[in-house]
């Protein structure tokens, strides 16, 4: 029987461990805080970064949040992420994606502090995660392949050695999961498929683990899975729902797939609350090396 990876649960696993090392960094006078630059009102984006601050405060995060109008200019961001960076009350921050068009995104990445990286993004970070194969890292680590990774740990999957199909090479997830899979310590085998692989097919049929995060909805189907391969479902898709007559979110993984798996994550509710978890865990870890660092 294929058995549900249950980010859900597994998260708040999580939180409830956090919720315990934020009491303790407030009993040496440390408040870990999360800050977050919103720019615009996307919807979407004031929905997520929302989200984010209610997970905050069930763990006794400290919550800061930036908002500017969608007009607002490069410098003006600019000065935001500065605000964030000289703020002593935020050991860790995000920028909310996608900026407004014309804006250059990745110089804006690159002005945030890296040790207060939240989203584990900036080039800095990625960097010591190329560099340090061994799997040591001390610097905040991508939150989706983070939590994608911890989710195997607690469901026990061993992937020493497993073929790994990763689908997407978006740098959030498929440039850097690969990163943390090929680690010592985990030692598995990747193959990264993009847009420009033959026979992307062929790649997941041997796999024994598949990433899916491309944001094609049902891309993968039972005919590409090989009986008892895990299956992990970053993507996100739109498809309108003619019964319902509503938008409806779904993944990469068709359904239909899970019951030749031997493990697969649900979506929503698998890769989605681990990313936030991490998020947090991020923010977090950045606290506790400041009162290392003043010991």
């Amino acid at each position: 029987m294929s058995m549900k990876l249950d980010g859900k649960a597994v998260s708040a696993q999580i939180k409830d461990d956090l919720r315990e090392r934020v009491a303790n960094l407030k009993r040496q006078g440390a408040t870990p805080g999360l800050g977050t630059l919103l720019v615009g009102n996307d919807p979407g984006s004031v929905k997520y970064v929302a989200g984010k601050h209610s997970d905050c405060e069930e763990v006794g995060i400290r919550s800061i949040k930036r908002e500017l109008p969608g007009d607002a200019t490069f410098d003006q961001i600019a000065q935001a992420v500065r605000e964030l960076n000289d703020d002593p009350e935020c050991t860790g921050f995000i920028v909310q994606m996608p900026l407004p068009k014309g804006i250059d995104t990745n110089a804006i990445i690159g002005m945030i502090d890296p040790a207060k990286d939240a989203d584990g993004m900036h080039p800095y970070n990625l960097g010591e995660l190329v560099l340090h194969v061994r799997g040591d890292v001390s610097t905040p680590l991508p939150c989706t392949p983070r939590g994608i990774i911890e989710l195997f740990k607690a469901y026990g999957i061993d992937l020493d050695g497993k073929e790994v199909c990763v689908l997407g090479r978006g740098i959030t997830v498929g440039r850097t999961i690969g990163l943390l899979l090929a680690s010592r310590g985990v030692n598995a085998t990747v193959t990264l498929c993009h847009t420009g692989t033959k026979d992307v097919h062929k790649h997941m049929r041997r796999a024994d683990v598949i990433v899916a995060a491309m944001g094609v909805a049902g891309f993968v189907k039972p005919e590409d899975v090989k009986d008892g391969a895990v299956l992990v479902d970053v993507g996100v898709s739109r498809v309108f729902d003619e019964e319902a007559g509503r938008y409806r979110i779904k993944g990469d993984v068709d359904k239909a797939c899970y019951e030749k798996s031997a493990a697969y994550t649900p979506n929503p509710g698998g890769v989605g609350p681990m990313t936030r978890a991490m998020l947090l865990a991020n923010v977090v870890e950045a606290a506790e090396r400041q009162v290392a660092a003043r010991a």
